[in-house]
């Protein structure tokens, strides 16, 4: 694989991962743990609560990162196509969107913990048997992001942990909010 050739199937079977990979895999369930810790011993009801002036709830947060983890996992594997095209994105996509930020009727705590767990096994094992963490695909068309830009494997792995670290800091002024409850301290 080259460079500029990123993977198009999911490794099978890699040994344990050293170095770099080791670090990127201890950062990420570091700051997953931090996440998770903050619905400890919360109901259902609870883990949908909304505790501030923010829309965001636990159970919503943890299918966000979810979410979002997922996404960027198939971005390595298949490119930005797996991701569409941020900026045709209709009203009713944007409502869909916004659902993953919230917890729906019908779901649980431990569905979108376990939900949650399977993705982050996925991306832990992507990580261990990927070729070639140079490996880059342009990123998808969004607003938000510069035109023309690539992310390689490595740099897509790094906005997933600060994404996950950035959300389990919300999650856990969420949980101080709702209980007095704190990750640390």
């Amino acid at each position: 694989m080259t460079v500029n050739e990123p993977a198009t199937q999911e490794p099978a079977g890699a040994p344990a991962p050293t170095g770099e990979r080791a670090d990127l895999l201890e950062t990420l369930a570091k700051h997953r743990h931090f996440l998770r810790f903050t619905t400890r011993d919360l109901t259902d009801e609870q883990a949908g609560l909304r505790t501030t002036s923010s829309e965001l709830c636990l159970g919503g947060l943890i299918k966000h990162v979810t979410a979002v983890e997922r996404n960027w996992v198939d971005f390595i594997l298949n490119g930005p196509s797996v991701m569409g095209d941020f900026t045709a994105m209709t009203e009713a996509d944007w409502a869909r969107r916004a659902d993953e930020f919230r917890m729906l009727p019908g779901e649980t705590l431990a569905g979108v913990l376990a939900e949650y767990a399977d993705v982050a096994a996925r991306t832990d094992d992507l990580v261990a048997a990927l070729p070639d963490l140079d490996a880059a695909w342009p990123l998808p068309k969004a607003p938000w992001f510069e035109s023309d830009a690539r992310w390689s494997a490595r740099r897509t792995l790094m906005h997933v942990i600060a994404e996950t670290a950035q959300h389990a800091g919300h999650a856990d002024i969420i949980r101080e909010s709702l209980d007095g409850s704190k990750s640390m301290g």
